[in-house]
Order: structure tokens, then sequence, then C-alpha cells
């Protein structure tokens, strides 16, 4: 199941693309690595698709890599007593805590967090930003706010708060049910929503135990004031632009994913970009050509992974959207932009020995023009260094370790392959030799450029380069 591409896809799970059928489909059409969204469905529900997986992983002998996304706290609105109400600008209205349906006079807000994170000139956003009001007053229970924008609330409505910074944990008691269920299940990715700071990441990574790598998911504004805290804590990252949108104006996400992503490219993070990269297709078997210039821009940005939500989960066309986005990262990919684009944004690499040969297997790769690089790692490191260079050529990732194997799914330019670590010079060379035969990265006469560890076996020893025929 080799790509001919770099760049991975991320498709998400739903009532869409949940029979053994559809999941294969999406597997054939190009989907990397499979969402299960934790805001929707039950647990056992989840549990059929795990399941679904892991014997689709056996049958292609492939790696698959599963991501469970956390819903997080969800602050909404509370019952109005007469159904929907329309807000007219300039009209002041109060929120307060009481759990009475509202009226025309006050609406409930069952979160006293926001009492407490309130402050004048505070901004409240209801229903994706539909709704704007400004908070004039508030008390310990009470907030009086002018509409600015005006519009229809409703009940249960969602609430963003894109200037304040609201106290309040990312791991809700469902979402640590959840986060344990997953854990059971073997998921492979945990992502956490609504990260604000670093402590965020830390609180969940205690969680998982290393049972999982830790995603952090930025669609806070707050998020982006610690953001090179919270990538160097997190093991991969979410540009999570439908939040992200609401909170912060149109114009200021676009620069913002560029910042997010070359931030990850630097300190060697995975980072997906996603929401509403092909949302036309929820309905339409072909997306726009503006959709199709947004997923072309994530992949010249540099992103390891480009995300489906809504369109491969819940849409009409789950198999043609993946198709579609599998067909633009090759066209992006194969425009010679991309490729000076990459090596551009290239930083220097750290005075370390591990870095020093990584950059080595970059340059010798193109020298030579090998037709791979292969990395032997057991935690997964030594294959993130060779894709923080973008070779042109791919990675093939031998290890071990069936989670790295899994994880590594999501990394750019990575094919990796669960298998034995090897156990002297020539094993290496040869076994690296005989797999990118097999994996159909190398034919013969071509040359590989390797990387290993001595002692074999030995985490984080990235000390050796070979360059093998084939």
């Amino acid at each position: 199941m080799r790509r001919a591409r770099f760049t991975k896809i991320v498709a998400t799970l739903g009532p869409a693309s949940s029979s053994p059928e559809r999941l294969r489909a999406l597997f054939e059409a190009g989907a990397d690595v499979f969402r299960l969204n934790f805001s929707h469905g039950t647990q056992d529900d989840h549990k059929q698709r795990v399941d679904l997986l892991r014997a689709m992983e056996k049958h292609y002998k492939h790696p698959i890599a599963i991501l469970m996304d956390l819903q997080g706290p969800k602050l909404r609105l509370g019952a109005l007593a007469k159904g929907p109400m329309e807000l007219k600008k300039g009209q002041h209205i109060r929120l307060d805590m009481d759990a009475a349906p509202g009226t025309e006079q006050r609406v409930p807000l069952p979160h006293p967090e926001i009492f407490k994170a309130a402050k004048s000139d505070g901004i409240l956003l209801i229903d994706d930003g539909k709704v704007r009001l400004r908070i004039t007053q508030h008390t310990e229970d009470t907030i009086d706010a002018e509409v600015e924008v005006e519009g229809t609330i409703s009940d249960r409505k969602g609430v963003n708060l894109p200037n304040l910074v609201v106290p309040l944990s990312p791991m809700t008691p469902k979402d640590r049910k959840d986060l344990d269920y997953g854990l059971s299940l073997g998921v492979d990715w945990v992502a956490l929503s609504f990260v604000q700071h670093a402590h965020d990441i830390a609180e969940l990574k205690k969680l998982v135990a290393g049972r999982a790598a830790v995603m952090a998911k930025l669609e806070k504004p707050a998020a982006i004031e610690h953001l090179d805290e919270i990538i160097e804590q997190s093991d991969g990252i979410m540009v999570a632009r439908g939040d992200l949108g609401v909170e912060m104006p149109p114009e200021a996400v676009p620069p913002l994913q560029k910042r997010i992503l070359a931030a990850c490219r630097i300190l060697g993070r995975p980072a997906i970009v996603a929401t509403q990269m092909l949302e036309s297709m929820v309905h339409s078997p072909t997306p726009t050509r503006a959709e199709a210039s947004d997923v072309a821009t994530a992949v010249y940005d540099g992103a390891d992974a480009v995300m489906l939500s809504a369109e491969s989960a819940s849409g009409d066309y789950p198999i043609e959207a993946v198709t579609i986005m599998d067909r633009i990262i090759r066209s992006a990919e194969g425009d010679p932009l991309y490729r000076r684009l990459m090596d551009a944004s290239r930083r220097e690499p750290e005075a370390t020995t591990a870095d020093a040969i990584s950059a080595a297997a970059r340059q010798c790769a193109h020298t030579l023009s090998a037709a791979a690089i292969v990395t032997y790692t057991n935690t997964g490191s030594t294959t993130l260094r060779a894709a923080r260079e973008r070779p042109d050529v791919g990675i093939l990732c031998l290890t071990p370790n069936l989670n790295t194997a899994r994880r590594m799914t999501l990394t750019w330019g990575v094919h990796p392959v669960h298998a034995e670590d090897a156990h002297s010079f020539a094993d290496m060379v040869q076994r690296a030799v005989r797999i990118a035969r097999q994996q159909k990265l190398a034919e013969a006469g071509q040359r590989l450029v390797i990387t290993a560890g001595v002692p074999f076996g030995t985490p984080g020893a990235t000390n050796i380069l070979r360059i093998a025929y084939v």
C-alpha cells in the first residue's frame, strides 16, 4: 500500500463510512489515518470501527493509525421558554446561572467558569459567531451584554469567548471516560480539544502514560500565545480552523496556519490541517476550485497531513472526497515549486549526532538519486528527524515496535513497516534492501541511504549512515 505522495490523508469515520466495504474503499482510495470523533456516536460504535480497522490492517499487512478526538468542554446556552428567540442589534440582555428557561430579558448560561473570566468589553459569540454580544457589566453570577450582531438564538447553542481565557480544564468527566475506553481499544493518537496552555497537554500525557501519542488541537486564540510551549509538549498538532476561525478574524487564520506549520517543522512534530477542506463535498461529488486550492495550500505549506471531517463521516461522497484529496496532493507535490518551497524552508540541523546524520542522509539521497531513505527506529524519533528534512524521496521506517509503526503513518513521507531490528551491520543492509524491494520502494540497481544506531536496538542512538546497492 505504498502511496505515490508524501502528504498523508486523515479520514473521519461516521455513519457514512463505517461498513467493512466503505472502510476498505477509503483505505484503497488513499486514507492513511482514521479519526474517531468522540463528540458523536457511542462507545460501541467506536469499538466496532476499531475492530474493523485492525482486521483491515491484518488483511493489507500495513500499519493503520487510529486517532481518537476527545470532545472537550462545550460551552452552551441553557433552554429557552418559548423556543428560538430573535436578538436585535443594540438590544441589552442578561445571562445568568439560573437554570430556569430563558425569557426575552434573560438567558441561562450554566457555566460558572465564564462568569469568573468575564470582563468589560469581553465578547461572547453564539452559534459559531452568528450572534455577537459585548459584555457591558458583570457580577459573580450575571453578565449584562449588548447585541452587536443580531440573529436568532435557541436551546443549547454553542458559546465561544474569543478574548477571554476561561479557567476550564480541557478534560471533562466524559473525556476521561472516553479516554480510558479509547486507550483500552488501542488507539494510536489522542487529540485534545480547546488546548490553551502547555500544562493542558501535560495533564493529558500523565493520563495516557505513553499508551498513545498526544496531539494538541489549536482552536483557541489563547493557545497561540503559548504556541512553542504547546508544540514542544505535544507529539503532534492539529490546526483546527473551524473554532479558530470563529474566535479570530477570518483574515488572521491563513497566516496563522503557516506560522503553526513552520513551528511544527522546526520542532519535528507532525501537523494536520483540518476543518472545511472539501466542505462542499458533503453533498456534492466535486469540490469547489477554492477548496482544491485550500488543500493544495496546506500541502505547499508543508503539512504532514490534511483531514476530512463531515465529508467522510456523514457526507454523500466519502470515497470521492478521499480520491479528490489524493489527486490534489499529488498534483501539488508534482509542481517544481513544491520542492523549492520545501528546500527553502529547511532549517539548519541542531548540533547533535542524530540531526547531523539525518541532514546528511537527505543530502546523500539527493546527490545519489537514491530510491529511498531507510530509518531503523524504536520510538520514531529517528524517522521524525528524517521527515523534518523533507527529502525528495520517501522514508522507509523499519521498527520492531508496532505502536511506533502505526503512529508513523501520520508523518510526512513515511512508509512504516513493522519488522525486527537489525542485529549486525550486514543484517541492517540485507534487511533494508529486502524490505525496500518487497514494499516496491526500490528496484535492482538503485541505491538506499540507511540510518541506524549502534548498539542496535538502543533508542535515540542514531549514529550510522550507510549507502547500499539494491
